[in-house]
């Protein structure tokens, strides 16, 4: 097989720049993503909050992913992929901006307003983009090249953590609880302000810049899928994907990698900080090792896939992370840093890859069922909290990461049943197109 014959077997070649410009919106929210995994640790800090507290940006950020994904698979069947990428990064925007007068009134709620406006906005985002990448080009192809774009999803996870430790995280005053508490109001207030005129910063920065990828976007024609236009039946699609067993194992394996993910970045610095004694700046960096690690990962797995199955790399990285995620619990200092940085690189093809397989198969069905594995996202939001219950309770952030290990231990049941879920949908829609074939030519002959 030759070169161009390869390339034109991942996507359609008249699809180049509109893949090159969906792409760099996986690097976008993988920027928004990790940026505001980092926001649990300074927050802690400038307002000396436990971690079930600081929480609430995780439920925020991914409450927000549920509850727009529906929406936009609407907004996108009822008009195009390409109106729902500029409602999409308007609402990133919107919500990037509102960082500035949250840091004015120095309001914990004002600051979860925001965040949840500028998740909604990623969650059409995501809503959008999967199923379009998805959808330039084979099926067969679809994993490989949704693990593609999904590639440079880290790239944009990395500078969104740089961004963070060197324009929030450093700029934290190290005065800990107990010298807070001592303060007077206004010298507090004043310390505050400060820091959080520092959280603010780069996500003013990151709205200018997306506002010049929107006018991009907007004067950029882009193609239809083949299924824009047609209607949205959610009552029907609804009823066919519940009795559809490959998918909802699926959104329920999603739904506990993706807790199982937040899970582990949310809490990376916490556990740095404490296995290592070093404080949220120093912690920052092996976050980013972590990343990078991820971003390599990804792009491994993706030429990996060339020759393995999704299904069997799906499995393996599933029982590896929940190894390490033990090791993570049991070991400390070094070692359990070690294994920690270990797990982004299990993680790393687990989300596209799950996706893929979830909507693979379902024709029509395919946008809604789309919007679903996005609203499983809800498990970075539900299950970051139960992580920080556990570690507030156990006052031992080792101790929480049972959470994240137990999504692991499921994601590796998914990936064991999940040829034969997909072998036995084959066979139910086989089956139902003979019958469907074979009743006019009965009703004929009668």
């Amino acid at each position: 097989m030759n070169k161009a014959t390869r390339k034109s077997s991942l996507f359609q070649s008249e699809l180049v720049w509109p893949f090159v410009l969906i792409t760099s919106l996986f690097f976008l929210w993988g920027l928004a993503n990790n940026m505001t995994d980092t926001l649990l640790s300074a927050f802690q800090r400038i307002m000396c909050m436990s971690d079930f507290q600081t929480s609430w940006i995780q439920m925020a950020f991914y409450g927000a992913y549920f509850c727009l994904a529906l929406p936009a698979a609407i907004l996108i069947k009822r008009y195009t992929y390409k109106t729902g990428i500029l409602v999409g990064l308007g609402m990133f925007i919107a919500g990037a901006l509102l960082f500035y007068p949250a840091s004015i009134t120095m309001s914990f709620g004002h600051f979860l307003i925001a965040i949840y406006i500028l998740a909604g906005g990623l969650s059409v985002l995501e809503t959008t983009a999967n199923p379009y990448i998805v959808a330039m080009g084979p099926e067969a192809s679809s994993t490989r090249r949704l693990n593609l774009a999904q590639s440079f999803n880290p790239i944009g996870s990395i500078t969104g953590v740089l961004l963070s430790k060197f324009f929030i995280l450093s700029q934290l005053n190290q005065f800990g609880a107990a010298e807070r508490a001592a303060m007077s109001s206004e010298e507090l207030a004043a310390v505050q302000s400060e820091e959080l005129t520092a959280v603010m910063g780069p996500y003013v920065g990151v709205a200018v810049f997306l506002s010049l990828i929107w006018l991009l976007v907007k004067f950029t024609n882009m193609p239809r899928a083949s299924d824009s236009g047609s209607v949205l039946h959610i009552g029907s699609s609804f009823q066919r994907l519940i009795r559809t067993r490959h998918y909802v194992w699926a959104v329920v394996a999603q739904f506990f990698y993706v807790g199982a993910q937040i899970c582990v970045w949310s809490y990376t610095i916490r556990y740095a900080m404490q296995a290592l004694s070093i404080n949220e700046d120093a912690a920052a960096t092996y976050y980013t090792i972590a990343l990078v690690v991820f971003m390599a990962s990804r792009f491994i797995f993706t030429g990996l896939m060339s020759f393995i199955s999704p299904r069997a790399l799906l499995l393996l990285t599933a029982v590896v992370a929940a190894l390490l995620t033990f090791l993570v619990i049991y070991s400390d200092g070094q070692t359990g840093v070690y294994a920690l940085i270990g797990i982004s690189g299990c993680m790393s093809l687990m989300f596209p890859t799950i996706y893929a397989m979830g909507i693979k198969g379902l024709g029509e069905d395919t946008k809604l069922a789309g919007s679903g594995l996005i609203m499983a996202i809800l498990g970075g939001a539900v299950l970051t909290s139960v992580q920080g219950y556990v570690s507030d309770a156990t006052q031992n952030i080792r101790i929480a990461f049972y959470v994240p290990l137990a999504c692991f231990a499921l994601v590796a049941v998914y990936a064991a049943i999940a040829g034969k879920l997909e072998a036995a949908f084959r066979n139910k829609s086989v089956g139902d197109t003979m019958a469907t074939d074979h009743l006019p030519i009965h009703k004929v002959a009668g």
